[in-house]
C-alpha cells in the first residue's frame, strides 16, 4: 500500500479502515468549502436550480456563498460527508492493500491491472454500502440559505427520512451506477496514480521518501483522477440533486446536458474538484499514514506494556 516500506510489518486490516476513516474524515473537514463549491459550480445551469445567482470561479463561488447566505453555507453537509468516509473511505482504502493481495495470492511487486482491478473493486464496494450518505451530503451542499427560499432539509436525519417517505428506497441509492463508475474510476486512478508517481520519484532520486515527496505524488494523483473522473462526476452529482421526474436515469441527465449545455459542462466545476482532490489526497494521505503508526504503537504498548 502506499507509505508502507517492504521491511515494514503490514497494519491489520481493523487498524488500516479505522485509518483511513479518520484521514478522510480529517480531509473532509479541511477541504470540505472546496467540495461544496464544486457542487455548486457543477448544478450551475440547471433551471431552478440556482435561484438567479451566478458563481464564477471557486473562489468567487466561495465569496458569493459566504455573502449570501453566510460562511456556514461552506460546511452544509458536512455530518452527513464525514458518515461518508466513516463508511466510505475505510473501505475503499482500507481493504485495498488486502483485495489486491486477494487478486494476486499474496506475491511481491503486483501489475499495474492488478491495482487498477483491486482500486475499482474497493471502490465499487464502498459506494455500493454508502451511498445513501453522499445522497444527503450532495443534496445539503446544493441547498441554498437564503431568506424566502424554501429549504427541503434541515437536519441529516430530517433529510434521511424525507427521502425515503417522498422517494424510497430507490430516493437514497439514487445515483449509484454513476457513482460506483465515478468512484471506481477515483480509487483505482488516486491509488494507482499515487503509487507509480511516488514509485518514479524514488526511482529516480528525485526525492526521498518524505513529505515532500507525498505532496508531490498526493497532487499529481489528484490532477490525473480529476481529469479522468470529472465528467462522471458532474453527472452524478446533477442526477443526486435533481427532483423525482427531472430525468429518467443518468444516461438521459448526460444526453441533457450534452444537448442543451454542451460538452463543456461534464468540466464544470473542474478547478474545485482538483484543488479538492489535490488537497484532499495530500491531508488524507499524510493522516492516514501517521494515524496508522500511531495506532500500531499504541496496539503494541497494549500488547506488551513492558
Amino acid at each position: 500500500m502506499v507509505g508502507l516500506k517492504p521491511s515494514d510489518v503490514p497494519p491489520p486490516l481493523g487498524v488500516k479502515m479505522a485509518s483511513a476513516g479518520a484521514a478522510a474524515c480529517i480531509a473532509d473537514i479541511v477541504t470540505f468549502p472546496l467540495d461544496t463549491a464544486k457542487v455548486r459550480l457543477q448544478i450551475q445551469g440547471e433551471k431552478k436550480a440556482m435561484e438567479g445567482i451566478r458563481y464564477r470561479g471557486v473562489f468567487g463561488t466561495i465569496s458569493t456563498m459566504i455573502r449570501t447566505e453566510g460562511p456556514k453555507s461552506l460546511y452544509n453537509g458536512l455530518v452527513a460527508g464525514l458518515q461518508r468516509q466513516v463508511c466510505f473511505a475505510s473501505i475503499r482504502i482500507g481493504l485495498y492493500d488486502n483485495v489486491r493481495d486477494f487478486y494476486t495470492g499474496g506475491a511481491d511487486n503486483p501489475g499495474v491491472l492488478v491495482r487498477i482491478l483491486a482500486g475499482c473493486t474497493t471502490g465499487a464496494m464502498a459506494v455500493s454500502f454508502a451511498q445513501p450518505t453522499d445522497v444527503v451530503k450532495v443534496r445539503f451542499q446544493a441547498q441554498m440559505n437564503l431568506d424566502g427560499v424554501a429549504r427541503r432539509y434541515t437536519g441529516t436525519i430530517q433529510a434521511y427520512k424525507h427521502i425515503f417517505q417522498n422517494e424510497g428506497m430507490r430516493g437514497l441509492w439514487k445515483g449509484t451506477l454513476p457513482n460506483i463508475t465515478r468512484n471506481a474510476l477515483v480509487n483505482c486512478t488516486e491509488l494507482v496514480t499515487y503509487d507509480l508517481i511516488k514509485e518514479a520519484i524514488l526511482r529516480h532520486n528525485l526525492m526521498s521518501d518524505n513529505l515532500p515527496c507525498h505532496f508531490v505524488s498526493a497532487f499529481g494523483a489528484g490532477f490525473v483522477t480529476t481529469v479522468i473522473a470529472s465528467p462522471v462526476d458532474v453527472v452524478k452529482t446533477r442526477y443526486m440533486n435533481s427532483p423525482p421526474g427531472q430525468y429518467k436515469s443518468a444516461i438521459n441527465c448526460a444526453w441533457t446536458m450534452m444537448t442543451k449545455e454542451g460538452p463543456t459542462a461534464f468540466y464544470k466545476g473542474f478547478v474545485p474538484s482538483f484543488l479538492r482532490l489535490g488537497s484532499w489526497n495530500v491531508v488524507m494521505f499524510v493522516s492516514f499514514e501517521q494515524i496508522k503508526r500511531a495506532m500500531m504503537v499504541t496496539k503494541k504498548r497494549m500488547e506488551d506494556p513492558n
